[in-house]
């Protein structure tokens, strides 16, 4: 059988020992530092990018076990008896790379027994022609080896391309053959060399990095589309927090009112904060701040009904107290369980009344003369925490000049009481204030920096004389 190397080319020298050691030295220090980083990024395994960055890590040791391996096979040299069971990576790494030649004028082949293991032949069997090769191959891939082969012995084309193997045992692999024709002295293709290596595990792992790039992508996707409709509810339904909220004229006792909502500083996510101010028919002026548990546009929805429902029946003469019964009924027959906190307001401007009602929400706050208090919050549960609660009712005589602070309770921290003692001392700032919107950046300035997980709303009504 002709040599695998053409007449015309002198046999090439292996490299020294020294210069491949060295190699390798380099290679397996890079595994060393990618591990030390893999180990060090562990992440949360249930996060589609940790996990997907966890392939790209693994994938990344993969290859260089696979150098580390093949740099090794190139200083050693081809082995000189058969190969001991692979009980380590290392020699299950070098077992899946075979070479294979096929001589054209006597049909003959010699593999090498790593290529037997590969495709799982017995070393005693005859290799398999090039007319027999196909036959272990895959249907459909059965064109593309055709091709390779035809283009190496026709046209003395380099062989560069994979293709699928079944094994006798049932077992589908995917080889990596690269070749080269060999020449005979008067320039014609003598036989065929080839390297074939077994790259399954390999293709698997980048199949992993793909599947889960392509998985993080569809959930950022979907994640940002939920965040554009839920910003585009908010924004439909809530009146303009950038400026004072215009209300008719209520004759010489009318409200200055203003209000913002501030974004969670953890999260893109929007939640179901809302703030509210609406001019009734009888004259009262209906103000309400509340938020449901939970982010995205489903909660974003549900807070869209209840603020419609609440606008609703104010409308319609409905006073806080029933209010609040009324919505918590109707969350409780919702299909989507949720908790909602809400206050409701409803200021009489003919003498200044404010009837308010609350559940599971803080209290309003109020400041006169530049000093600030919490007022007594009447009985109230979460809406939608229980079946058939009833909401008690307070009355607040106001006067001209007083402040109303309505606030979620995100704005301060777990409804702290250094929280509120906070926004309590802002009083003597807020009195110099010239209007609300004036107050409600004094308020922003204050609180707007805060760390929050979930979104807040801030309210602030004054009696204006």
């Amino acid at each position: 059988m002709s040599s695998h190397l053409s007449a015309d080319h002198p046999v090439a020298e292996p490299p020294g020992r020294g210069p491949v050691d060295a190699l390798i030295t380099q290679a397996r220090r890079l595994k060393g530092d990618v591990d030390a980083v893999r180990r060090d990024a562990q992440g949360d395994t249930a996060d589609p990018q940790g996990r997907w960055q966890r392939a790209l890590y693994d994938l990344a040791l993969h290859q260089l076990d696979d150098l580390d391996a093949h740099l090794a096979q190139l200083r050693d040299g081809p082995p000189t008896a058969p190969a001991a069971p692979a009980t380590h990576r290392r020699g299950a790494l070098l077992s899946r790379v075979g070479t294979a030649e096929w001589d054209l004028l006597t049909d003959g082949a010699v593999w090498s027994e790593e290529l037997y293991r590969i495709l799982g032949r017995d070393p005693a069997a005859p290799p398999l022609t090039l007319d027999e090769l196909p036959s272990f191959v895959l249907e459909e891939d059965r064109p593309a080896l055709t091709a390779m082969v035809t283009d190496c012995l026709v046209d003395a084309r380099p062989i560069d391309g994979e293709f699928r193997v079944v094994r006798p045992d049932g077992e589908a692999r995917t080889v990596h053959m690269m070749g080269e024709p060999v020449l005979d002295a008067d320039g014609g293709t003598a036989s065929m060399w080839a390297v074939l290596r077994d790259v399954s595990e390999l293709r698997s792992s980048q199949r992993e990095v793909r599947e889960r790039r392509d998985s993080l992508q569809r959930q950022r996707h979907r994640a940002q589309t939920e965040h554009r409709l839920a910003v585009e509810l908010q924004e439909a339904v809530l009146p303009s927090g950038h400026g004072a909220l215009r209300l008719p004229h209520q004759g010489p006792r009318r409200l200055d009112i203003a209000a913002r909502y501030l974004p969670a500083s953890t999260s893109s996510l929007i939640g179901g904060d809302w703030y509210d101010a609406l001019g009734l028919p009888d004259g009262r002026t209906l103000l309400s701040v509340g938020g449901l548990t939970g982010h995205g546009p489903a909660v974003t929805s549900t807070m869209a009904m209840l603020l419609g429902a609440l606008r609703g029946m104010a409308m319609a003469g409905t006073r806080p107290a029933q209010l609040l019964s009324w919505l918590n009924r109707l969350l409780d027959d919702t299909d989507r369980p949720a908790l909602a906190g809400a206050l409701c307001c409803q200021y009489r401007p003919d003498d200044r009344t404010l009837s308010w009602a609350q559940a599971g929400h803080p209290a309003p706050l109020l400041f006169r003369d530049g000093t600030g208090r919490r007022l007594d919050a009447p009985d109230g549960v979460l809406l939608g925490a229980t079946s058939g609660a009833v909401y008690g009712q307070a009355e607040e005589t106001l006067q001209a000049g007083d402040l109303l602070l309505l606030h979620t309770d995100a704005l301060v921290p777990d409804d702290s009481d250094d929280g509120i003692h906070r926004l309590l001392g802002l009083g003597p700032r807020l009195h110099r204030a010239h209007t609300a919107q004036d107050c409600v950046r004094t308020v922003v300035a204050e609180f707007g920096g805060t760390e929050r997980d979930d979104d807040a709303c801030v309210l602030i009504a004054r009696v204006t004389p």
